[in-house]
């Protein structure tokens, strides 16, 4: 018996880490087959003929990147080149190289493939293409419906629905890591709505079940009236922005910041609160290696660290031989949390500075992955110094 067990564990220390449900609607790539011949090769480029200012949008974006994007192809070829993680990052039959005949296993990890003759490697560069999300059943799916339009359209009952089929995953397996979804994104909403917090319409979240009660879209496709193509009617359109982590702007607009002095006979104290008064979601989302550092630092003269505190706002996780959240010290919605620093005894000191970072990657982890980032994996929300009077 003993023996067994030391083998299970074993096994449990080095086999393949599955951190995520290969959920029934991602685990086949969209079906395009039926695509009428008027809408082309599904590329963002054909759609763009009517749709310019769409476009444009798209470009800027993470979707537009989401199989080209360097931590994307580092991170992949690291973890094995999971064929799963095609099923989102490029999500049409057409952008695989491969057919998915099948699965061998109950948990769609090892799929059964075939060459695909229909496989557009240039399609598969635009990632998250327009097709990828407006594609269904050989129409244009959105909220709109009948806009006489030269291609088939349907109308949905809701744009969130489009949204859960890579960003609400769910599963119920013991030992996966993502209960919802891969990645993590929005993995948090049911525990913010069992809080009774609110959405960003204002309305009370009741289920995730329920898509419309995600918020996504309300949040980061802002609204904006103009025409759907040029000439045609102007109407409430939504941008095609996606803005998220990667966005300083976005980040700054879901956290509520404030840096001061705490009014105290005996000692001079500064107290930085930080607040998610944002975001449905906690903050940060996303990978577990996304997180937030809050430096409060005593200066002197010279602008040196005469003090400091550091502390770590994340997800801690042991990934083996089991899967277990350890602590989470994220920011849920209406929470707010203070950091103090005391400088009354420090005689160097000459100002109190305050900064808040978000961290789209852990260092150690960027090394392990040998990740080569042109641009930085970290930014600041936050930043402000106060002079202190020492009379």
């Amino acid at each position: 018996m003993l023996i067994a067990l030391l083998v299970f564990l074993v096994w449990r220390f080095i086999r393949p880490i599955n951190i995520f449900v290969v959920d029934d609607r991602f685990a086949w790539p969209v079906d395009t087959s039926q695509a009428p011949v008027v809408l082309g090769k599904l590329s963002a480029k054909e759609c763009a003929v009517c749709h310019q200012e769409f476009y444009k949008e798209w470009q800027t974006t993470i979707h537009s990147k989401a199989w080209t994007e360097p931590y994307f192809q580092a991170d992949w070829k690291f973890d094995g080149r999971q064929h799963s993680c095609r099923l989102c990052h490029t999500p049409l039959d057409r952008q695989q190289p491969d057919k998915v005949l099948g699965y061998r296993d109950t948990d769609k990890w090892d799929p059964i493939l075939e060459n695909n003759p229909d496989f557009d490697p240039k399609l598969q560069h635009e990632g998250v293409t327009c097709a990828a999300c407006h594609y269904r059943d050989g129409k244009i799916v959105g909220i709109i419906g009948n806009t006489n339009a030269p291609h088939p359209t349907k109308k949905l009952n809701d744009p969130n629905q489009v949204c859960v089929r890579c960003h609400i995953v769910k599963g119920d397996k013991w030992d996966t890591f993502f209960k919802l979804p891969p990645c993590g994104t929005v993995a948090e909403i049911k525990n913010t709505a069992a809080q009774k917090t609110k959405s960003h319409s204002g309305e009370m979240l009741s289920k995730t079940d329920s898509p419309a009660s995600l918020g996504c879209v309300q949040c980061h496709m802002p609204l904006l009236k103009r025409e759907l193509v040029k000439g045609g009617k102007v109407r409430d359109t939504r941008q095609h922005l996606w803005r998220g982590g990667h966005d300083p702007e976005m980040v700054k607009k879901s956290l509520t910041i404030k840096f001061n002095e705490i009014e105290d006979n005996k000692s001079r104290i500064f107290s930085l609160s930080i607040e998610n008064t944002g975001a449905t979601h906690y903050v940060p989302t996303g990978t577990p290696d996304r997180h937030l550092t809050v430096q409060l630092r005593v200066l002197d003269k010279n602008d040196n660290v005469v003090n400091e505190n550091i502390n770590i706002i994340r997800r801690h996780v042991m990934w083996r031989p089991f899967i277990v959240d350890l602590k989470d010290t994220r920011l849920p919605r209406g929470q707010p949390r203070s950091y103090e620093l005391e400088v009354s005894k420090l005689k160097k000191a000459v100002s109190v500075e305050a900064i808040v970072r978000y961290h789209l990657l852990d260092e150690k982890r960027r090394q392990r992955i040998a990740y080569k980032n042109k641009k930085p994996i970290a930014y600041n929300v936050f930043r402000k110094k106060i002079t202190l009077d020492m009379k």
